[in-house]
């Protein structure tokens, strides 16, 4: 099951509100805005939390 495009339009980032950008095949959500912080997508949830976020320059845990 993909994320519910509806669902996609109003999601923004939480840390700089900018634009997101789905990667299904990541199974990632990715901020086009300033600060570019990678959230998972966990079960067809996206997990949208800065705490769960992937920062540039840093490896995924």
């Amino acid at each position: 099951m993909a994320l519910d495009s509806k669902l996609l339009e109003i999601l923004a980032c939480p840390n700089c509100h900018g634009e997101v950008e789905y990667k299904e095949a990541e199974q990632i959500i990715e901020c086009r805005g300033e600060c570019r912080y990678r959230y998972p997508v966990r079960d067809d949830i996206p997990v949208m939390l800065i705490e769960e976020a992937e920062k540039p320059g840093t490896a995924p845990a």
